[in-house]
């Protein structure tokens, strides 16, 4: 049985409840860090290795002496809606390591934040911690360890508020801590945790200040990553400020840390970080030292492939994208380290999917990610609040099955599909069309004539989200004809091709040969809000439309290929996105068009990151004039998935790579390599001027 413990309620009756989300306006975020602590000794024996099952709510950091092992929980995933609800699953980690003390003592300290900072955290509503395991010995024994009252716990007064530290207040006395009931069970996650290193500063990081008053330093990193802050004093007491940026011209988070006499401060809230400022400010004339650590953070990366051509500017477009998707995969996808969004933002961690595919292979965290994201459509009826974004999780689910071959993840998310089909079904309207979705979002990053496309009216997003479903549908009919659903099959291939044909009739322009992006007609005032605006009369002719049309092949492939070049070559139709370049890059591989558009479109990339190669830019544009664009943005990655694809030809004609052809194309390149991971190794092209393709294959995978 799981043991949780926390503070006794009795000693500290405040300090018990939390609010389930940050994004929740009701209810006290009531935020407290507390420390545990437990050394188990073993009379001499010597411990082979620990296996341990640990959890915590919100936030932990675990310690063996002062050997860190690991942060957590896994990520419960969440949504922008109905966060006033408990979340069904919370995650624990399981983890083996050898315990750092010669002596055979485990030494465990944790620390343990209660209450969400970032918008991807979810607590249970308490605090509390929890951890389980196995202590192996060198003589063959074994021994079972638990969380219990026997382990000592305290609140540490000096984080005060998030981002706050005032080391002036004492910590409390450890007490025995107390055993609780968790709200919901937790349950293991099937990913390993996050690596971190420490990033190299400029004197190791070292503050001196010698004198009264500020001492200020400033860090520039080569590149923007994931990290956690970590500050240690010692000396004279000092008010030290790190504020972190991802350029340099503005202060995107700030700790603000008070230090008595001396002490350590470890941030558990993962920033973007392109660089530092450090002050220290303080009253007298005797020394303070400060040392500021950076702990970088991302799922773990044992295998990276790479795509290298003759193209220097290309070349960088690939390792910033590598660079920048490292860091957005941590326990859950996210859009970046600066918003750390949750998973709501599917077509994030859709395209970030594909990238990982062709990059560092490992597909456990999307799969699982699949699952998290199917739990939310079953705890609220297939609702999400991105319309566009819950399609896009049918090509997730069935894009993710088709990379690894894992069959369950369609079995076992039937249900979840066919909650959100039967929703979607209740959006369409007489005319055949989606008329009555409680929004219209996400379409593009963009503000055409004023207008928000994040939710946009009926005119400006009405094509795209029927195209979305249009997909979903198609999608959804192979998944069920897999699992032997011959009816739901049948149903979602007849309601897809009733939505083609009154998209055909009713959204298509056959004069311009175009789609435009949405009817004119009045929104219901029923559905009216601060997600759904009321439509306007102009009527739009755009690419993001066409686009869809042609990756989801709404017409045969010859008419998607002239689709597509009427658009490339048209400037009248508005500007396209990173984000929204991931379907085009794909619709032209898709229709035939690799060799004549790839190497052109992939050239967008190369202006914005010769500009700043730190990491990602959220986009090409900016929607509005005053808006900052984070520089660690995975969404804006799809080079590291359309290039390689595009250089290799590659079709999975068997999930799992089980059966694969390749076509390989230079894409006009004098000499390029590519690299493809597989669940049988590394698939290696490279293709020079003038010769034929070296292509090398894994023994288990067929080549056709």
């Amino acid at each position: 049985m799981e043991h949780w413990i926390w503070l006794p309620e009795q000693a500290y009756p405040d300090r018990q409840t939390t609010k389930l989300s940050c994004m929740v306006s009701d209810g006290e975020a009531n935020y407290t860090v507390a420390e545990l602590e437990k050394d188990y000794r073993f009379d001499g024996r010597t411990v082979r290795r620990v296996s341990i099952r640990v959890s915590g709510d919100t936030a932990f950091l675990l310690f063996d002496g002062e050997q860190q092992l690991l942060r957590g929980p896994a990520g419960v995933g969440g949504d922008f809606l109905y966060n006033e609800v408990l979340r069904p699953e919370y995650y624990a980690t399981d983890y083996e390591f050898v315990p750092a003390a010669p002596d055979g003592v485990i030494r465990f300290r944790a620390l343990v934040r209660m209450g969400s900072v970032r918008i991807c955290e979810y607590s249970r509503g308490a605090g509390g911690f929890s951890l389980c395991g196995t202590v192996c010995f060198d003589d063959g024994g074994t021994a079972e360890i638990q969380a219990d009252e026997s382990w000592q716990i305290r609140l540490l007064g000096a984080y005060s508020a998030p981002y706050r530290y005032d080391g002036g207040t004492a910590s409390d006395a450890f007490l025995a801590a107390e055993k609780k009931q968790p709200p919901v069970p937790t349950l293991p996650a099937p990913i390993p945790p996050c690596e971190e290193f420490t990033l190299p500063l400029e004197d190791g990081g070292a503050v001196t200040a010698e004198r009264t008053g500020k001492t200020e330093k400033k860090y520039l990193l080569d590149r923007t990553y994931g990290c956690y802050l970590n500050v240690q004093a010692e000396g004279a007491p000092a008010d030290v400020t790190v504020s972190g940026f991802e350029l340099e011209d503005g202060c995107d988070w700030e700790y603000r840390l008070h230090f008595e006499d001396g002490g350590d401060f470890y941030g558990m809230e993962l920033q973007s970080v392109g660089g530092l400022r450090v002050t220290v400010e303080k009253a007298t004339d005797a020394p303070t030292r400060v040392r500021i650590v950076l702990r970088a953070s991302h799922y773990p990366t044992p295998t990276q492939a790479k795509t290298v051509t003759d193209d220097p500017e290309i070349n960088l477009v690939f390792d910033t994208c590598v660079h920048s998707l490292r860091y957005c995969r941590q326990s859950i996808h996210l859009d970046s380290p600066k918003h750390c969004e949750p998973l709501a933002c599917t077509g994030d961690y859709y395209i970030e999917t594909l990238m990982t595919a062709f990059t560092f292979g490992d597909l456990r965290l999307a799969a699982f990610d699949v699952r998290r994201t199917a739990n939310l459509l079953r705890q609220h009826d297939g609702e999400m609040f991105h319309t566009t974004y819950s399609l896009i999780w049918v090509q997730m689910l069935w894009d993710v099955y088709r990379l690894t071959g894992e069959r369950s993840l369609l079995r076992d998310n039937a249900d979840a599909l066919e909650l959100l089909l039967r929703r979607f079904a209740g959006y369409v309207g007489e005319n055949g069309l989606i008329e009555t979705p409680p929004n219209y979002m996400f379409i593009d990053w963009l503000n055409p004539d004023g207008i928000n496309l994040h939710h946009p009216p009926k005119a400006l997003g009405q094509t795209c989200l029927c195209m979305f479903y249009y997909g979903a549908l198609g999608t959804a009919g192979k998944i069920f004809a897999l699992l032997g659903e011959k009816e739901k099959a049948a149903d979602a291939e007849r309601r897809s091709e009733s939505l083609r044909q009154a998209m055909l009739a009713l959204l298509w322009d056959p004069e311009r040969l175009l789609f435009f992006e949405g009817l004119n007609t009045p929104t219901d005032e029923a559905l009216l809000g601060g997600w759904m605006p009321q439509n306007v009369g102009k009527r739009y002719y755009r690419r993001h439309a066409n686009i869809l049309a042609a990756y989801f092949g709404v017409f045969g492939q010859k008419e998607c290929r002239a689709l597509l070049r009427r658009i490339l070559q048209n400037d009248d139709l508005g500007e396209v996105q990173p984000y929204f370049q991931h379907f085009l890059l794909d619709a032209v591989y898709r229709c035939g068009l690799r060799e004549e558009y790839t190497r052109r479109l992939l050239e967008q990339w190369v202006a914005p990151i010769k500009e700043c190669p730190k990491g990602l830019p959220e986009g090409f544009y900016k929607p509005t004039p005053s808006y900052r664009f984070d520089r660690s943005h995975a969404w804006a990655g799809t080079p590291a998935y359309a290039l390689p694809l595009a250089v290799s030809g590659l079709k999975i004609l068997e999930p799992g790579f089980g059966k694969i052809s390749l076509n390989p194309s230079s894409l006009g390149f004098q000499d390029v390599r590519t690299e493809i991971p597989t669940p049988f190794g590394m698939i290696r092209i490279r293709i020079r001027n003038g010769e034929p393709p070296q292509i090398e294959v894994p023994e288990g995978i067929r080549l056709c």
